[in-house]
């Protein structure tokens, strides 16, 4: 029995391991130097990308960005707390799970007018409205697998990490050119900033009960990405039944496995049924298989294929952007 689990482990750990390897050094490069992690992360993986063509590692590294995803996309539950949603009021909360839905659904609808896939379109509306490369892989991991799958997701990650660091550096300026109080400065960083990382530091730059508030708004958006995923599996398996099976992809499964793991865990973190111990542990996991998961994407990816993707792409990820920005300046507006 022991003899199959030692011969797959002897397979998929050489590349496993690297695809570690590259993470921990984007890591090393996100302490030391303030990069963004999963961008250093992805680039770095490209500069590896021959390793995925190697027969001792492209197991491992295909596992790693595929299960290991998952894994930590279902750890990201421990981030969930009914209570963080109950604090907030009614038109707060309204607005942020409005701006999530509407901003899909702008993204679906635009998407081709940019010439982009539903599948595309669907990925970077996600990511933009969630909670970024997160969101980006975890809607990744229910599309239908094609020969452009690393390619679109890997450009996803890059140009949102780039946009959600410039959106930290941009948005708190815009929210004191409007003269936007402290509160709705917190809302308006926490509704549109693509990553949790850069939502925390956009937030505390302005100040700690901004900052507070900014990632509570954050982890909103992150809740609601059981449910989309849900969603887009759901109208996939719709689109791939319409379609008579033709779909080069695999069909996505009713309820992922992984969408189940992330609502018990989101659960039992709102029963206060998991010891902080546990949960900070989780967490940490959590962002190490979401880092060595993207380090394995960027080393499935080459840089002829992106550049195959255009300015298109870009255009559409831009435009759901500054969509989501006005949508929540316009609901602040509304609110007073």
């Amino acid at each position: 029995m022991l003899t199959p689990l030692k011969t797959e482990t002897r397979r998929i750990f050489p590349g496993l391991a690297m695809a570690g390897l590259v993470a921990m050094a984007a890591q090393f490069l996100s302490d030391h130097y303030g990069a963004p992690a999963m961008l250093m992360a992805i680039l770095l993986g490209i500069a590896f990308q021959f390793l995925s063509e190697e027969p001792r590692t492209a197991p491992g590294i295909g596992m790693a960005s595929r299960s290991i995803l998952r894994i930590g996309v279902a750890l990201l539950g421990v981030r969930i707390s009914l209570d963080v949603v109950l604090a907030l009021g009614a038109q707060t909360l309204l607005l942020t799970i409005a701006g999530v839905f509407v901003t899909i659904g702008f993204a679906l609808a635009i998407g081709r007018f940019f010439g982009r896939s539903f599948g595309f379109a669907l990925l970077s509306g996600g990511s933009v409205a969630i909670c970024g490369a997160s969101a980006a892989m975890a809607i990744a991991s229910v599309l239908p697998r094609r020969t452009d799958s690393d390619r679109d997701l890997s450009f996803t990650v890059m140009c949102i990490t780039v946009m959600s660091t410039l959106a930290m550096i941009v948005y708190p300026m815009i929210a004191g050119g409007l003269g936007l109080t402290g509160h709705q400065t917190g809302i308006f960083l926490g509704a549109t900033i693509h990553d949790v990382a850069q939502v925390v530091g956009a937030g505390y730059s302005v100040s700690e009960d901004t900052g507070d508030l900014a990632t509570v708004i954050k982890l909103i958006r992150v809740s609601m990405l059981g449910l989309v995923v849900l969603g887009a599996s759901l109208a996939l398996r719709r689109q791939s039944s319409q379609e008579g099976g033709k779909d080069s992809g695999k069909r996505p499964p009713l309820l992922p496995g992984f969408v189940i793991a992330f609502l018990i865990i989101a659960g039992l973190n709102s029963a206060h049924l998991i010891p902080d111990t546990l949960r900070d542990l989780a967490n940490v996991l959590s962002r190490w298989a979401l880092l060595t998961a993207i380090a394995a994407v960027g080393m499935r990816t080459s840089i002829p294929g992106l550049l195959k993707v255009g300015g298109s792409a870009i255009a559409l990820i831009v435009t759901e952007t500054l969509f989501l920005m006005g949508f929540i300046l316009g609901g602040l507006y509304l609110m007073g």
